[in-house]
């Protein structure tokens, strides 16, 4: 099984995404996904994700790999956009596909928790015209610890 990953420039629609994922797995007993988009509220007008893609996109396959070394998975997508984004567009989406569901669930969110606090992303949001960078959260570093 090799993982689909995606680094985007550009919209998705993770429905599409979905829909055409499940469809090419009729043995899996389980599909957990994940859709991580940009927050209305707080006065955010705008998220802006930059990345270097000679580390980000290798790192990106890395992480994949890890995750279906660890699960028995019937199938993986990994997708994450970069650059500026309006509230309630897509950031990142992440599904599991196993014959079995704690397969599915755990492969989502250890993928999540990996893509969130081993960020290769560098995040800015504008609230009121304004830019400021976004430091990551304790809560993502604990998220990470369990894993280990």
């Amino acid at each position: 099984m090799s993982a689909d990953v995606r680094l985007l420039a550009e919209p998705f629609d993770p429905a599409e995404i979905l829909r055409s994922f499940t469809a090419g797995l009729p043995g899996a007993g389980g599909i957990v996904s994940f859709l991580g988009q940009v927050r209305a509220g707080g006065g955010v007008e705008a998220l802006e994700l930059r990345h270097y893609e000679p580390l980000t996109w290798p790192a990106m396959q890395q992480l994949a790999g890890r995750v279906t070394g660890r699960w028995s998975l019937d199938g993986l997508i990994v997708i994450h956009r970069s650059g500026t984004m309006l509230p309630g567009e897509p950031i990142v989406f992440v599904a599991a596909a196993a014959r079995h569901r704690r397969d599915a669930f755990a492969a989502a969110d250890f993928a999540m928790d990996h893509l969130k606090s081993e960020s290769w992303f560098w995040k800015r949001e504008k609230v009121a015209g304004a830019w400021r960078w976004i430091e990551p959260r304790d809560q993502d570093i604990e998220d990470l610890a369990r894993w280990a």
